[in-house]
């Protein structure tokens, strides 16, 4: 069952990923940076990618099971709240999903504001240009803490394993889109807007202003980021110009190979000095 997991993960992964990636070539919605210190594509690429496959790697290491194997143990045992309570299972699975999805929310938030776990998030903030492949550059040391944090969940919650791979999936599929290159045509952006994250809204997380970085954090559904006060609709530079990256790595290309990713979290500098608005 754990080998199905993986293997439903991946092809979802795969897919989704090769129809954006496609798409983003056809129909980019920004240009990469012609800037002398920026990374080239390729560059970019072999980083992004290559930290993606040490990420995956680390949690297979720390985390055997992974997360569906530890909420089938779990379930076994009936430790959790859902495993105690008696609740028909579509209620459970809605729950579990809204709460996995609130938890990421506030997760996200926290890796902003508390310092020691910024310097792991920043890894995936640095990237100069937003597209599909930077919905996927977290630190390893930050999907370990990720991984523990939703494993926490399920031990506590009780969640069940089909709600935690469902949850799994749309998580990759949500990151992905969310962070594709693209434009959605006005009059659907701003339905979609509504209920989801869009590429437009995600941008504005991604600029170097504090204020802009700090709002959005939602990675598929918008309504956490009103909910609880973080909501962005606009930002102050129109779509096509928002500075995106972090103002304290200036040399994007010293930053963008796999070595400077694995190791940027580490690096001396000063207090995290993301573009504040005069």
């Amino acid at each position: 069952m754990v080998v199905d997991d993986a293997l439903l993960r991946l092809i979802v992964f795969v897919s989704i990923l090769a129809v954006m990636f496609t798409v983003e070539r056809l129909f980019p919605a920004r240009q990469l940076s012609k800037e002398p210190s920026a990374p080239s594509q390729k560059m970019r690429l072999t980083g992004n990618f290559g930290i993606v496959f040490l990420s995956g790697l680390s949690a297979r290491l720390v985390f055997p099971l992974g997360l569906m194997g530890l909420a089938l143990f779990f379930t076994e045992q009936k430790i959790g709240l859902f495993n105690i309570i008696d609740l028909p299972g579509w209620l459970v699975i809605t729950l579990s999903l809204l709460l996995l999805d609130m938890l990421i929310y506030w997760q996200h938030r926290l890796f902003h504001k508390i310092p020691v776990l910024w310097q792991l998030h920043k890894v995936h903030h640095a990237d100069t240009h937003v597209d599909s492949s930077t919905g996927l550059r977290f630190h390893p040391l930050e999907i370990i803490a990720s991984l523990a944090i939703k494993g926490m969940a399920i031990f506590l919650l009780g969640i069940p394993a089909f709600a935690v791979i469902l949850f799994e999936v749309l998580l990759n599929g949500f990151a992905i889109f969310n962070h594709a290159n693209i434009r959605l045509p006005a009059k659907v952006e701003a339905v979609t807007r509504l209920f989801l994250m869009t590429q437009i809204l995600h941008r504005i997380h991604h600029s170097q202003l504090f204020k802009e970085s700090n709002s959005n954090y939602g990675f598929s559904v918008i309504w956490w980021d009103r909910l609880f006060g973080s909501y962005s609709a606009q930002a102050t530079k129109p779509d096509l110009e928002i500075d995106i990256g972090i103002s304290e790595f200036p040399e994007a290309k010293d930053n963008a190979h796999l070595w400077g990713l694995l190791l940027m979290p580490f690096k001396r500098k000063n207090k995290v000095k993301i573009k504040r608005k005069k």
